[in-house]
């Protein structure tokens, strides 16, 4: 097991020894895929995941780190993992794949990747609490006594 996760920044003795999260922005990347990276045409069904990838906020990451080649690996054996009767081994190597580019909650926590959704709250307005008189609950008294 990793272990726990970081201390919030402001809690953290040395400051400067973690530099902290990565805000993703909540509307993913705009624009085009990047063009597919591995030699030969796109197999069927791969176009598809290529450009559901690029639209996620963790694609904004990808494009800043280069890696390009890694998602179409993990598009194009994405496509044959969710075929019938896929060979565990590649399952296993698909979900190593989720996890190393941040595919999954837990791995955008070891990444230190969060989506920025401020934008989001912002529009929604504060969250509005119940008021207490709908929280409260009216009792027949005489039934609870004569219990």
């Amino acid at each position: 097991m990793p272990g726990p996760p970081p201390k919030p920044p402001g809690q953290r003795r040395r400051r400067n020894a973690n530099p902290g999260e990565t805000l993703l922005p909540a509307a993913g990347r705009e624009g085009k895929p990047p063009p597919w990276p591995l030699p030969g045409k796109k197999l069927a069904g791969e176009a598809a995941i290529w450009a559901e990838l690029w639209k996620t906020p963790q694609s904004v990451a990808w494009e800043r780190l280069g890696w390009t080649r890694v998602v179409a690996r993990y598009a194009r054996g994405l496509v044959a993992a969710e075929k019938p009767y896929a060979l565990p081994p590649l399952l296993a190597e698909i979900r190593q794949l989720e996890d190393r580019l941040g595919l999954t909650p837990m791995a955008m926590r070891r990444l230190m990747w969060k989506v920025d959704d401020r934008d989001e709250v912002a529009q929604r307005g504060p969250e509005r609490k119940p008021a207490a008189k709908r929280r409260l609950k009216v009792v027949d008294t005489d039934a609870v006594a004569g219990a």
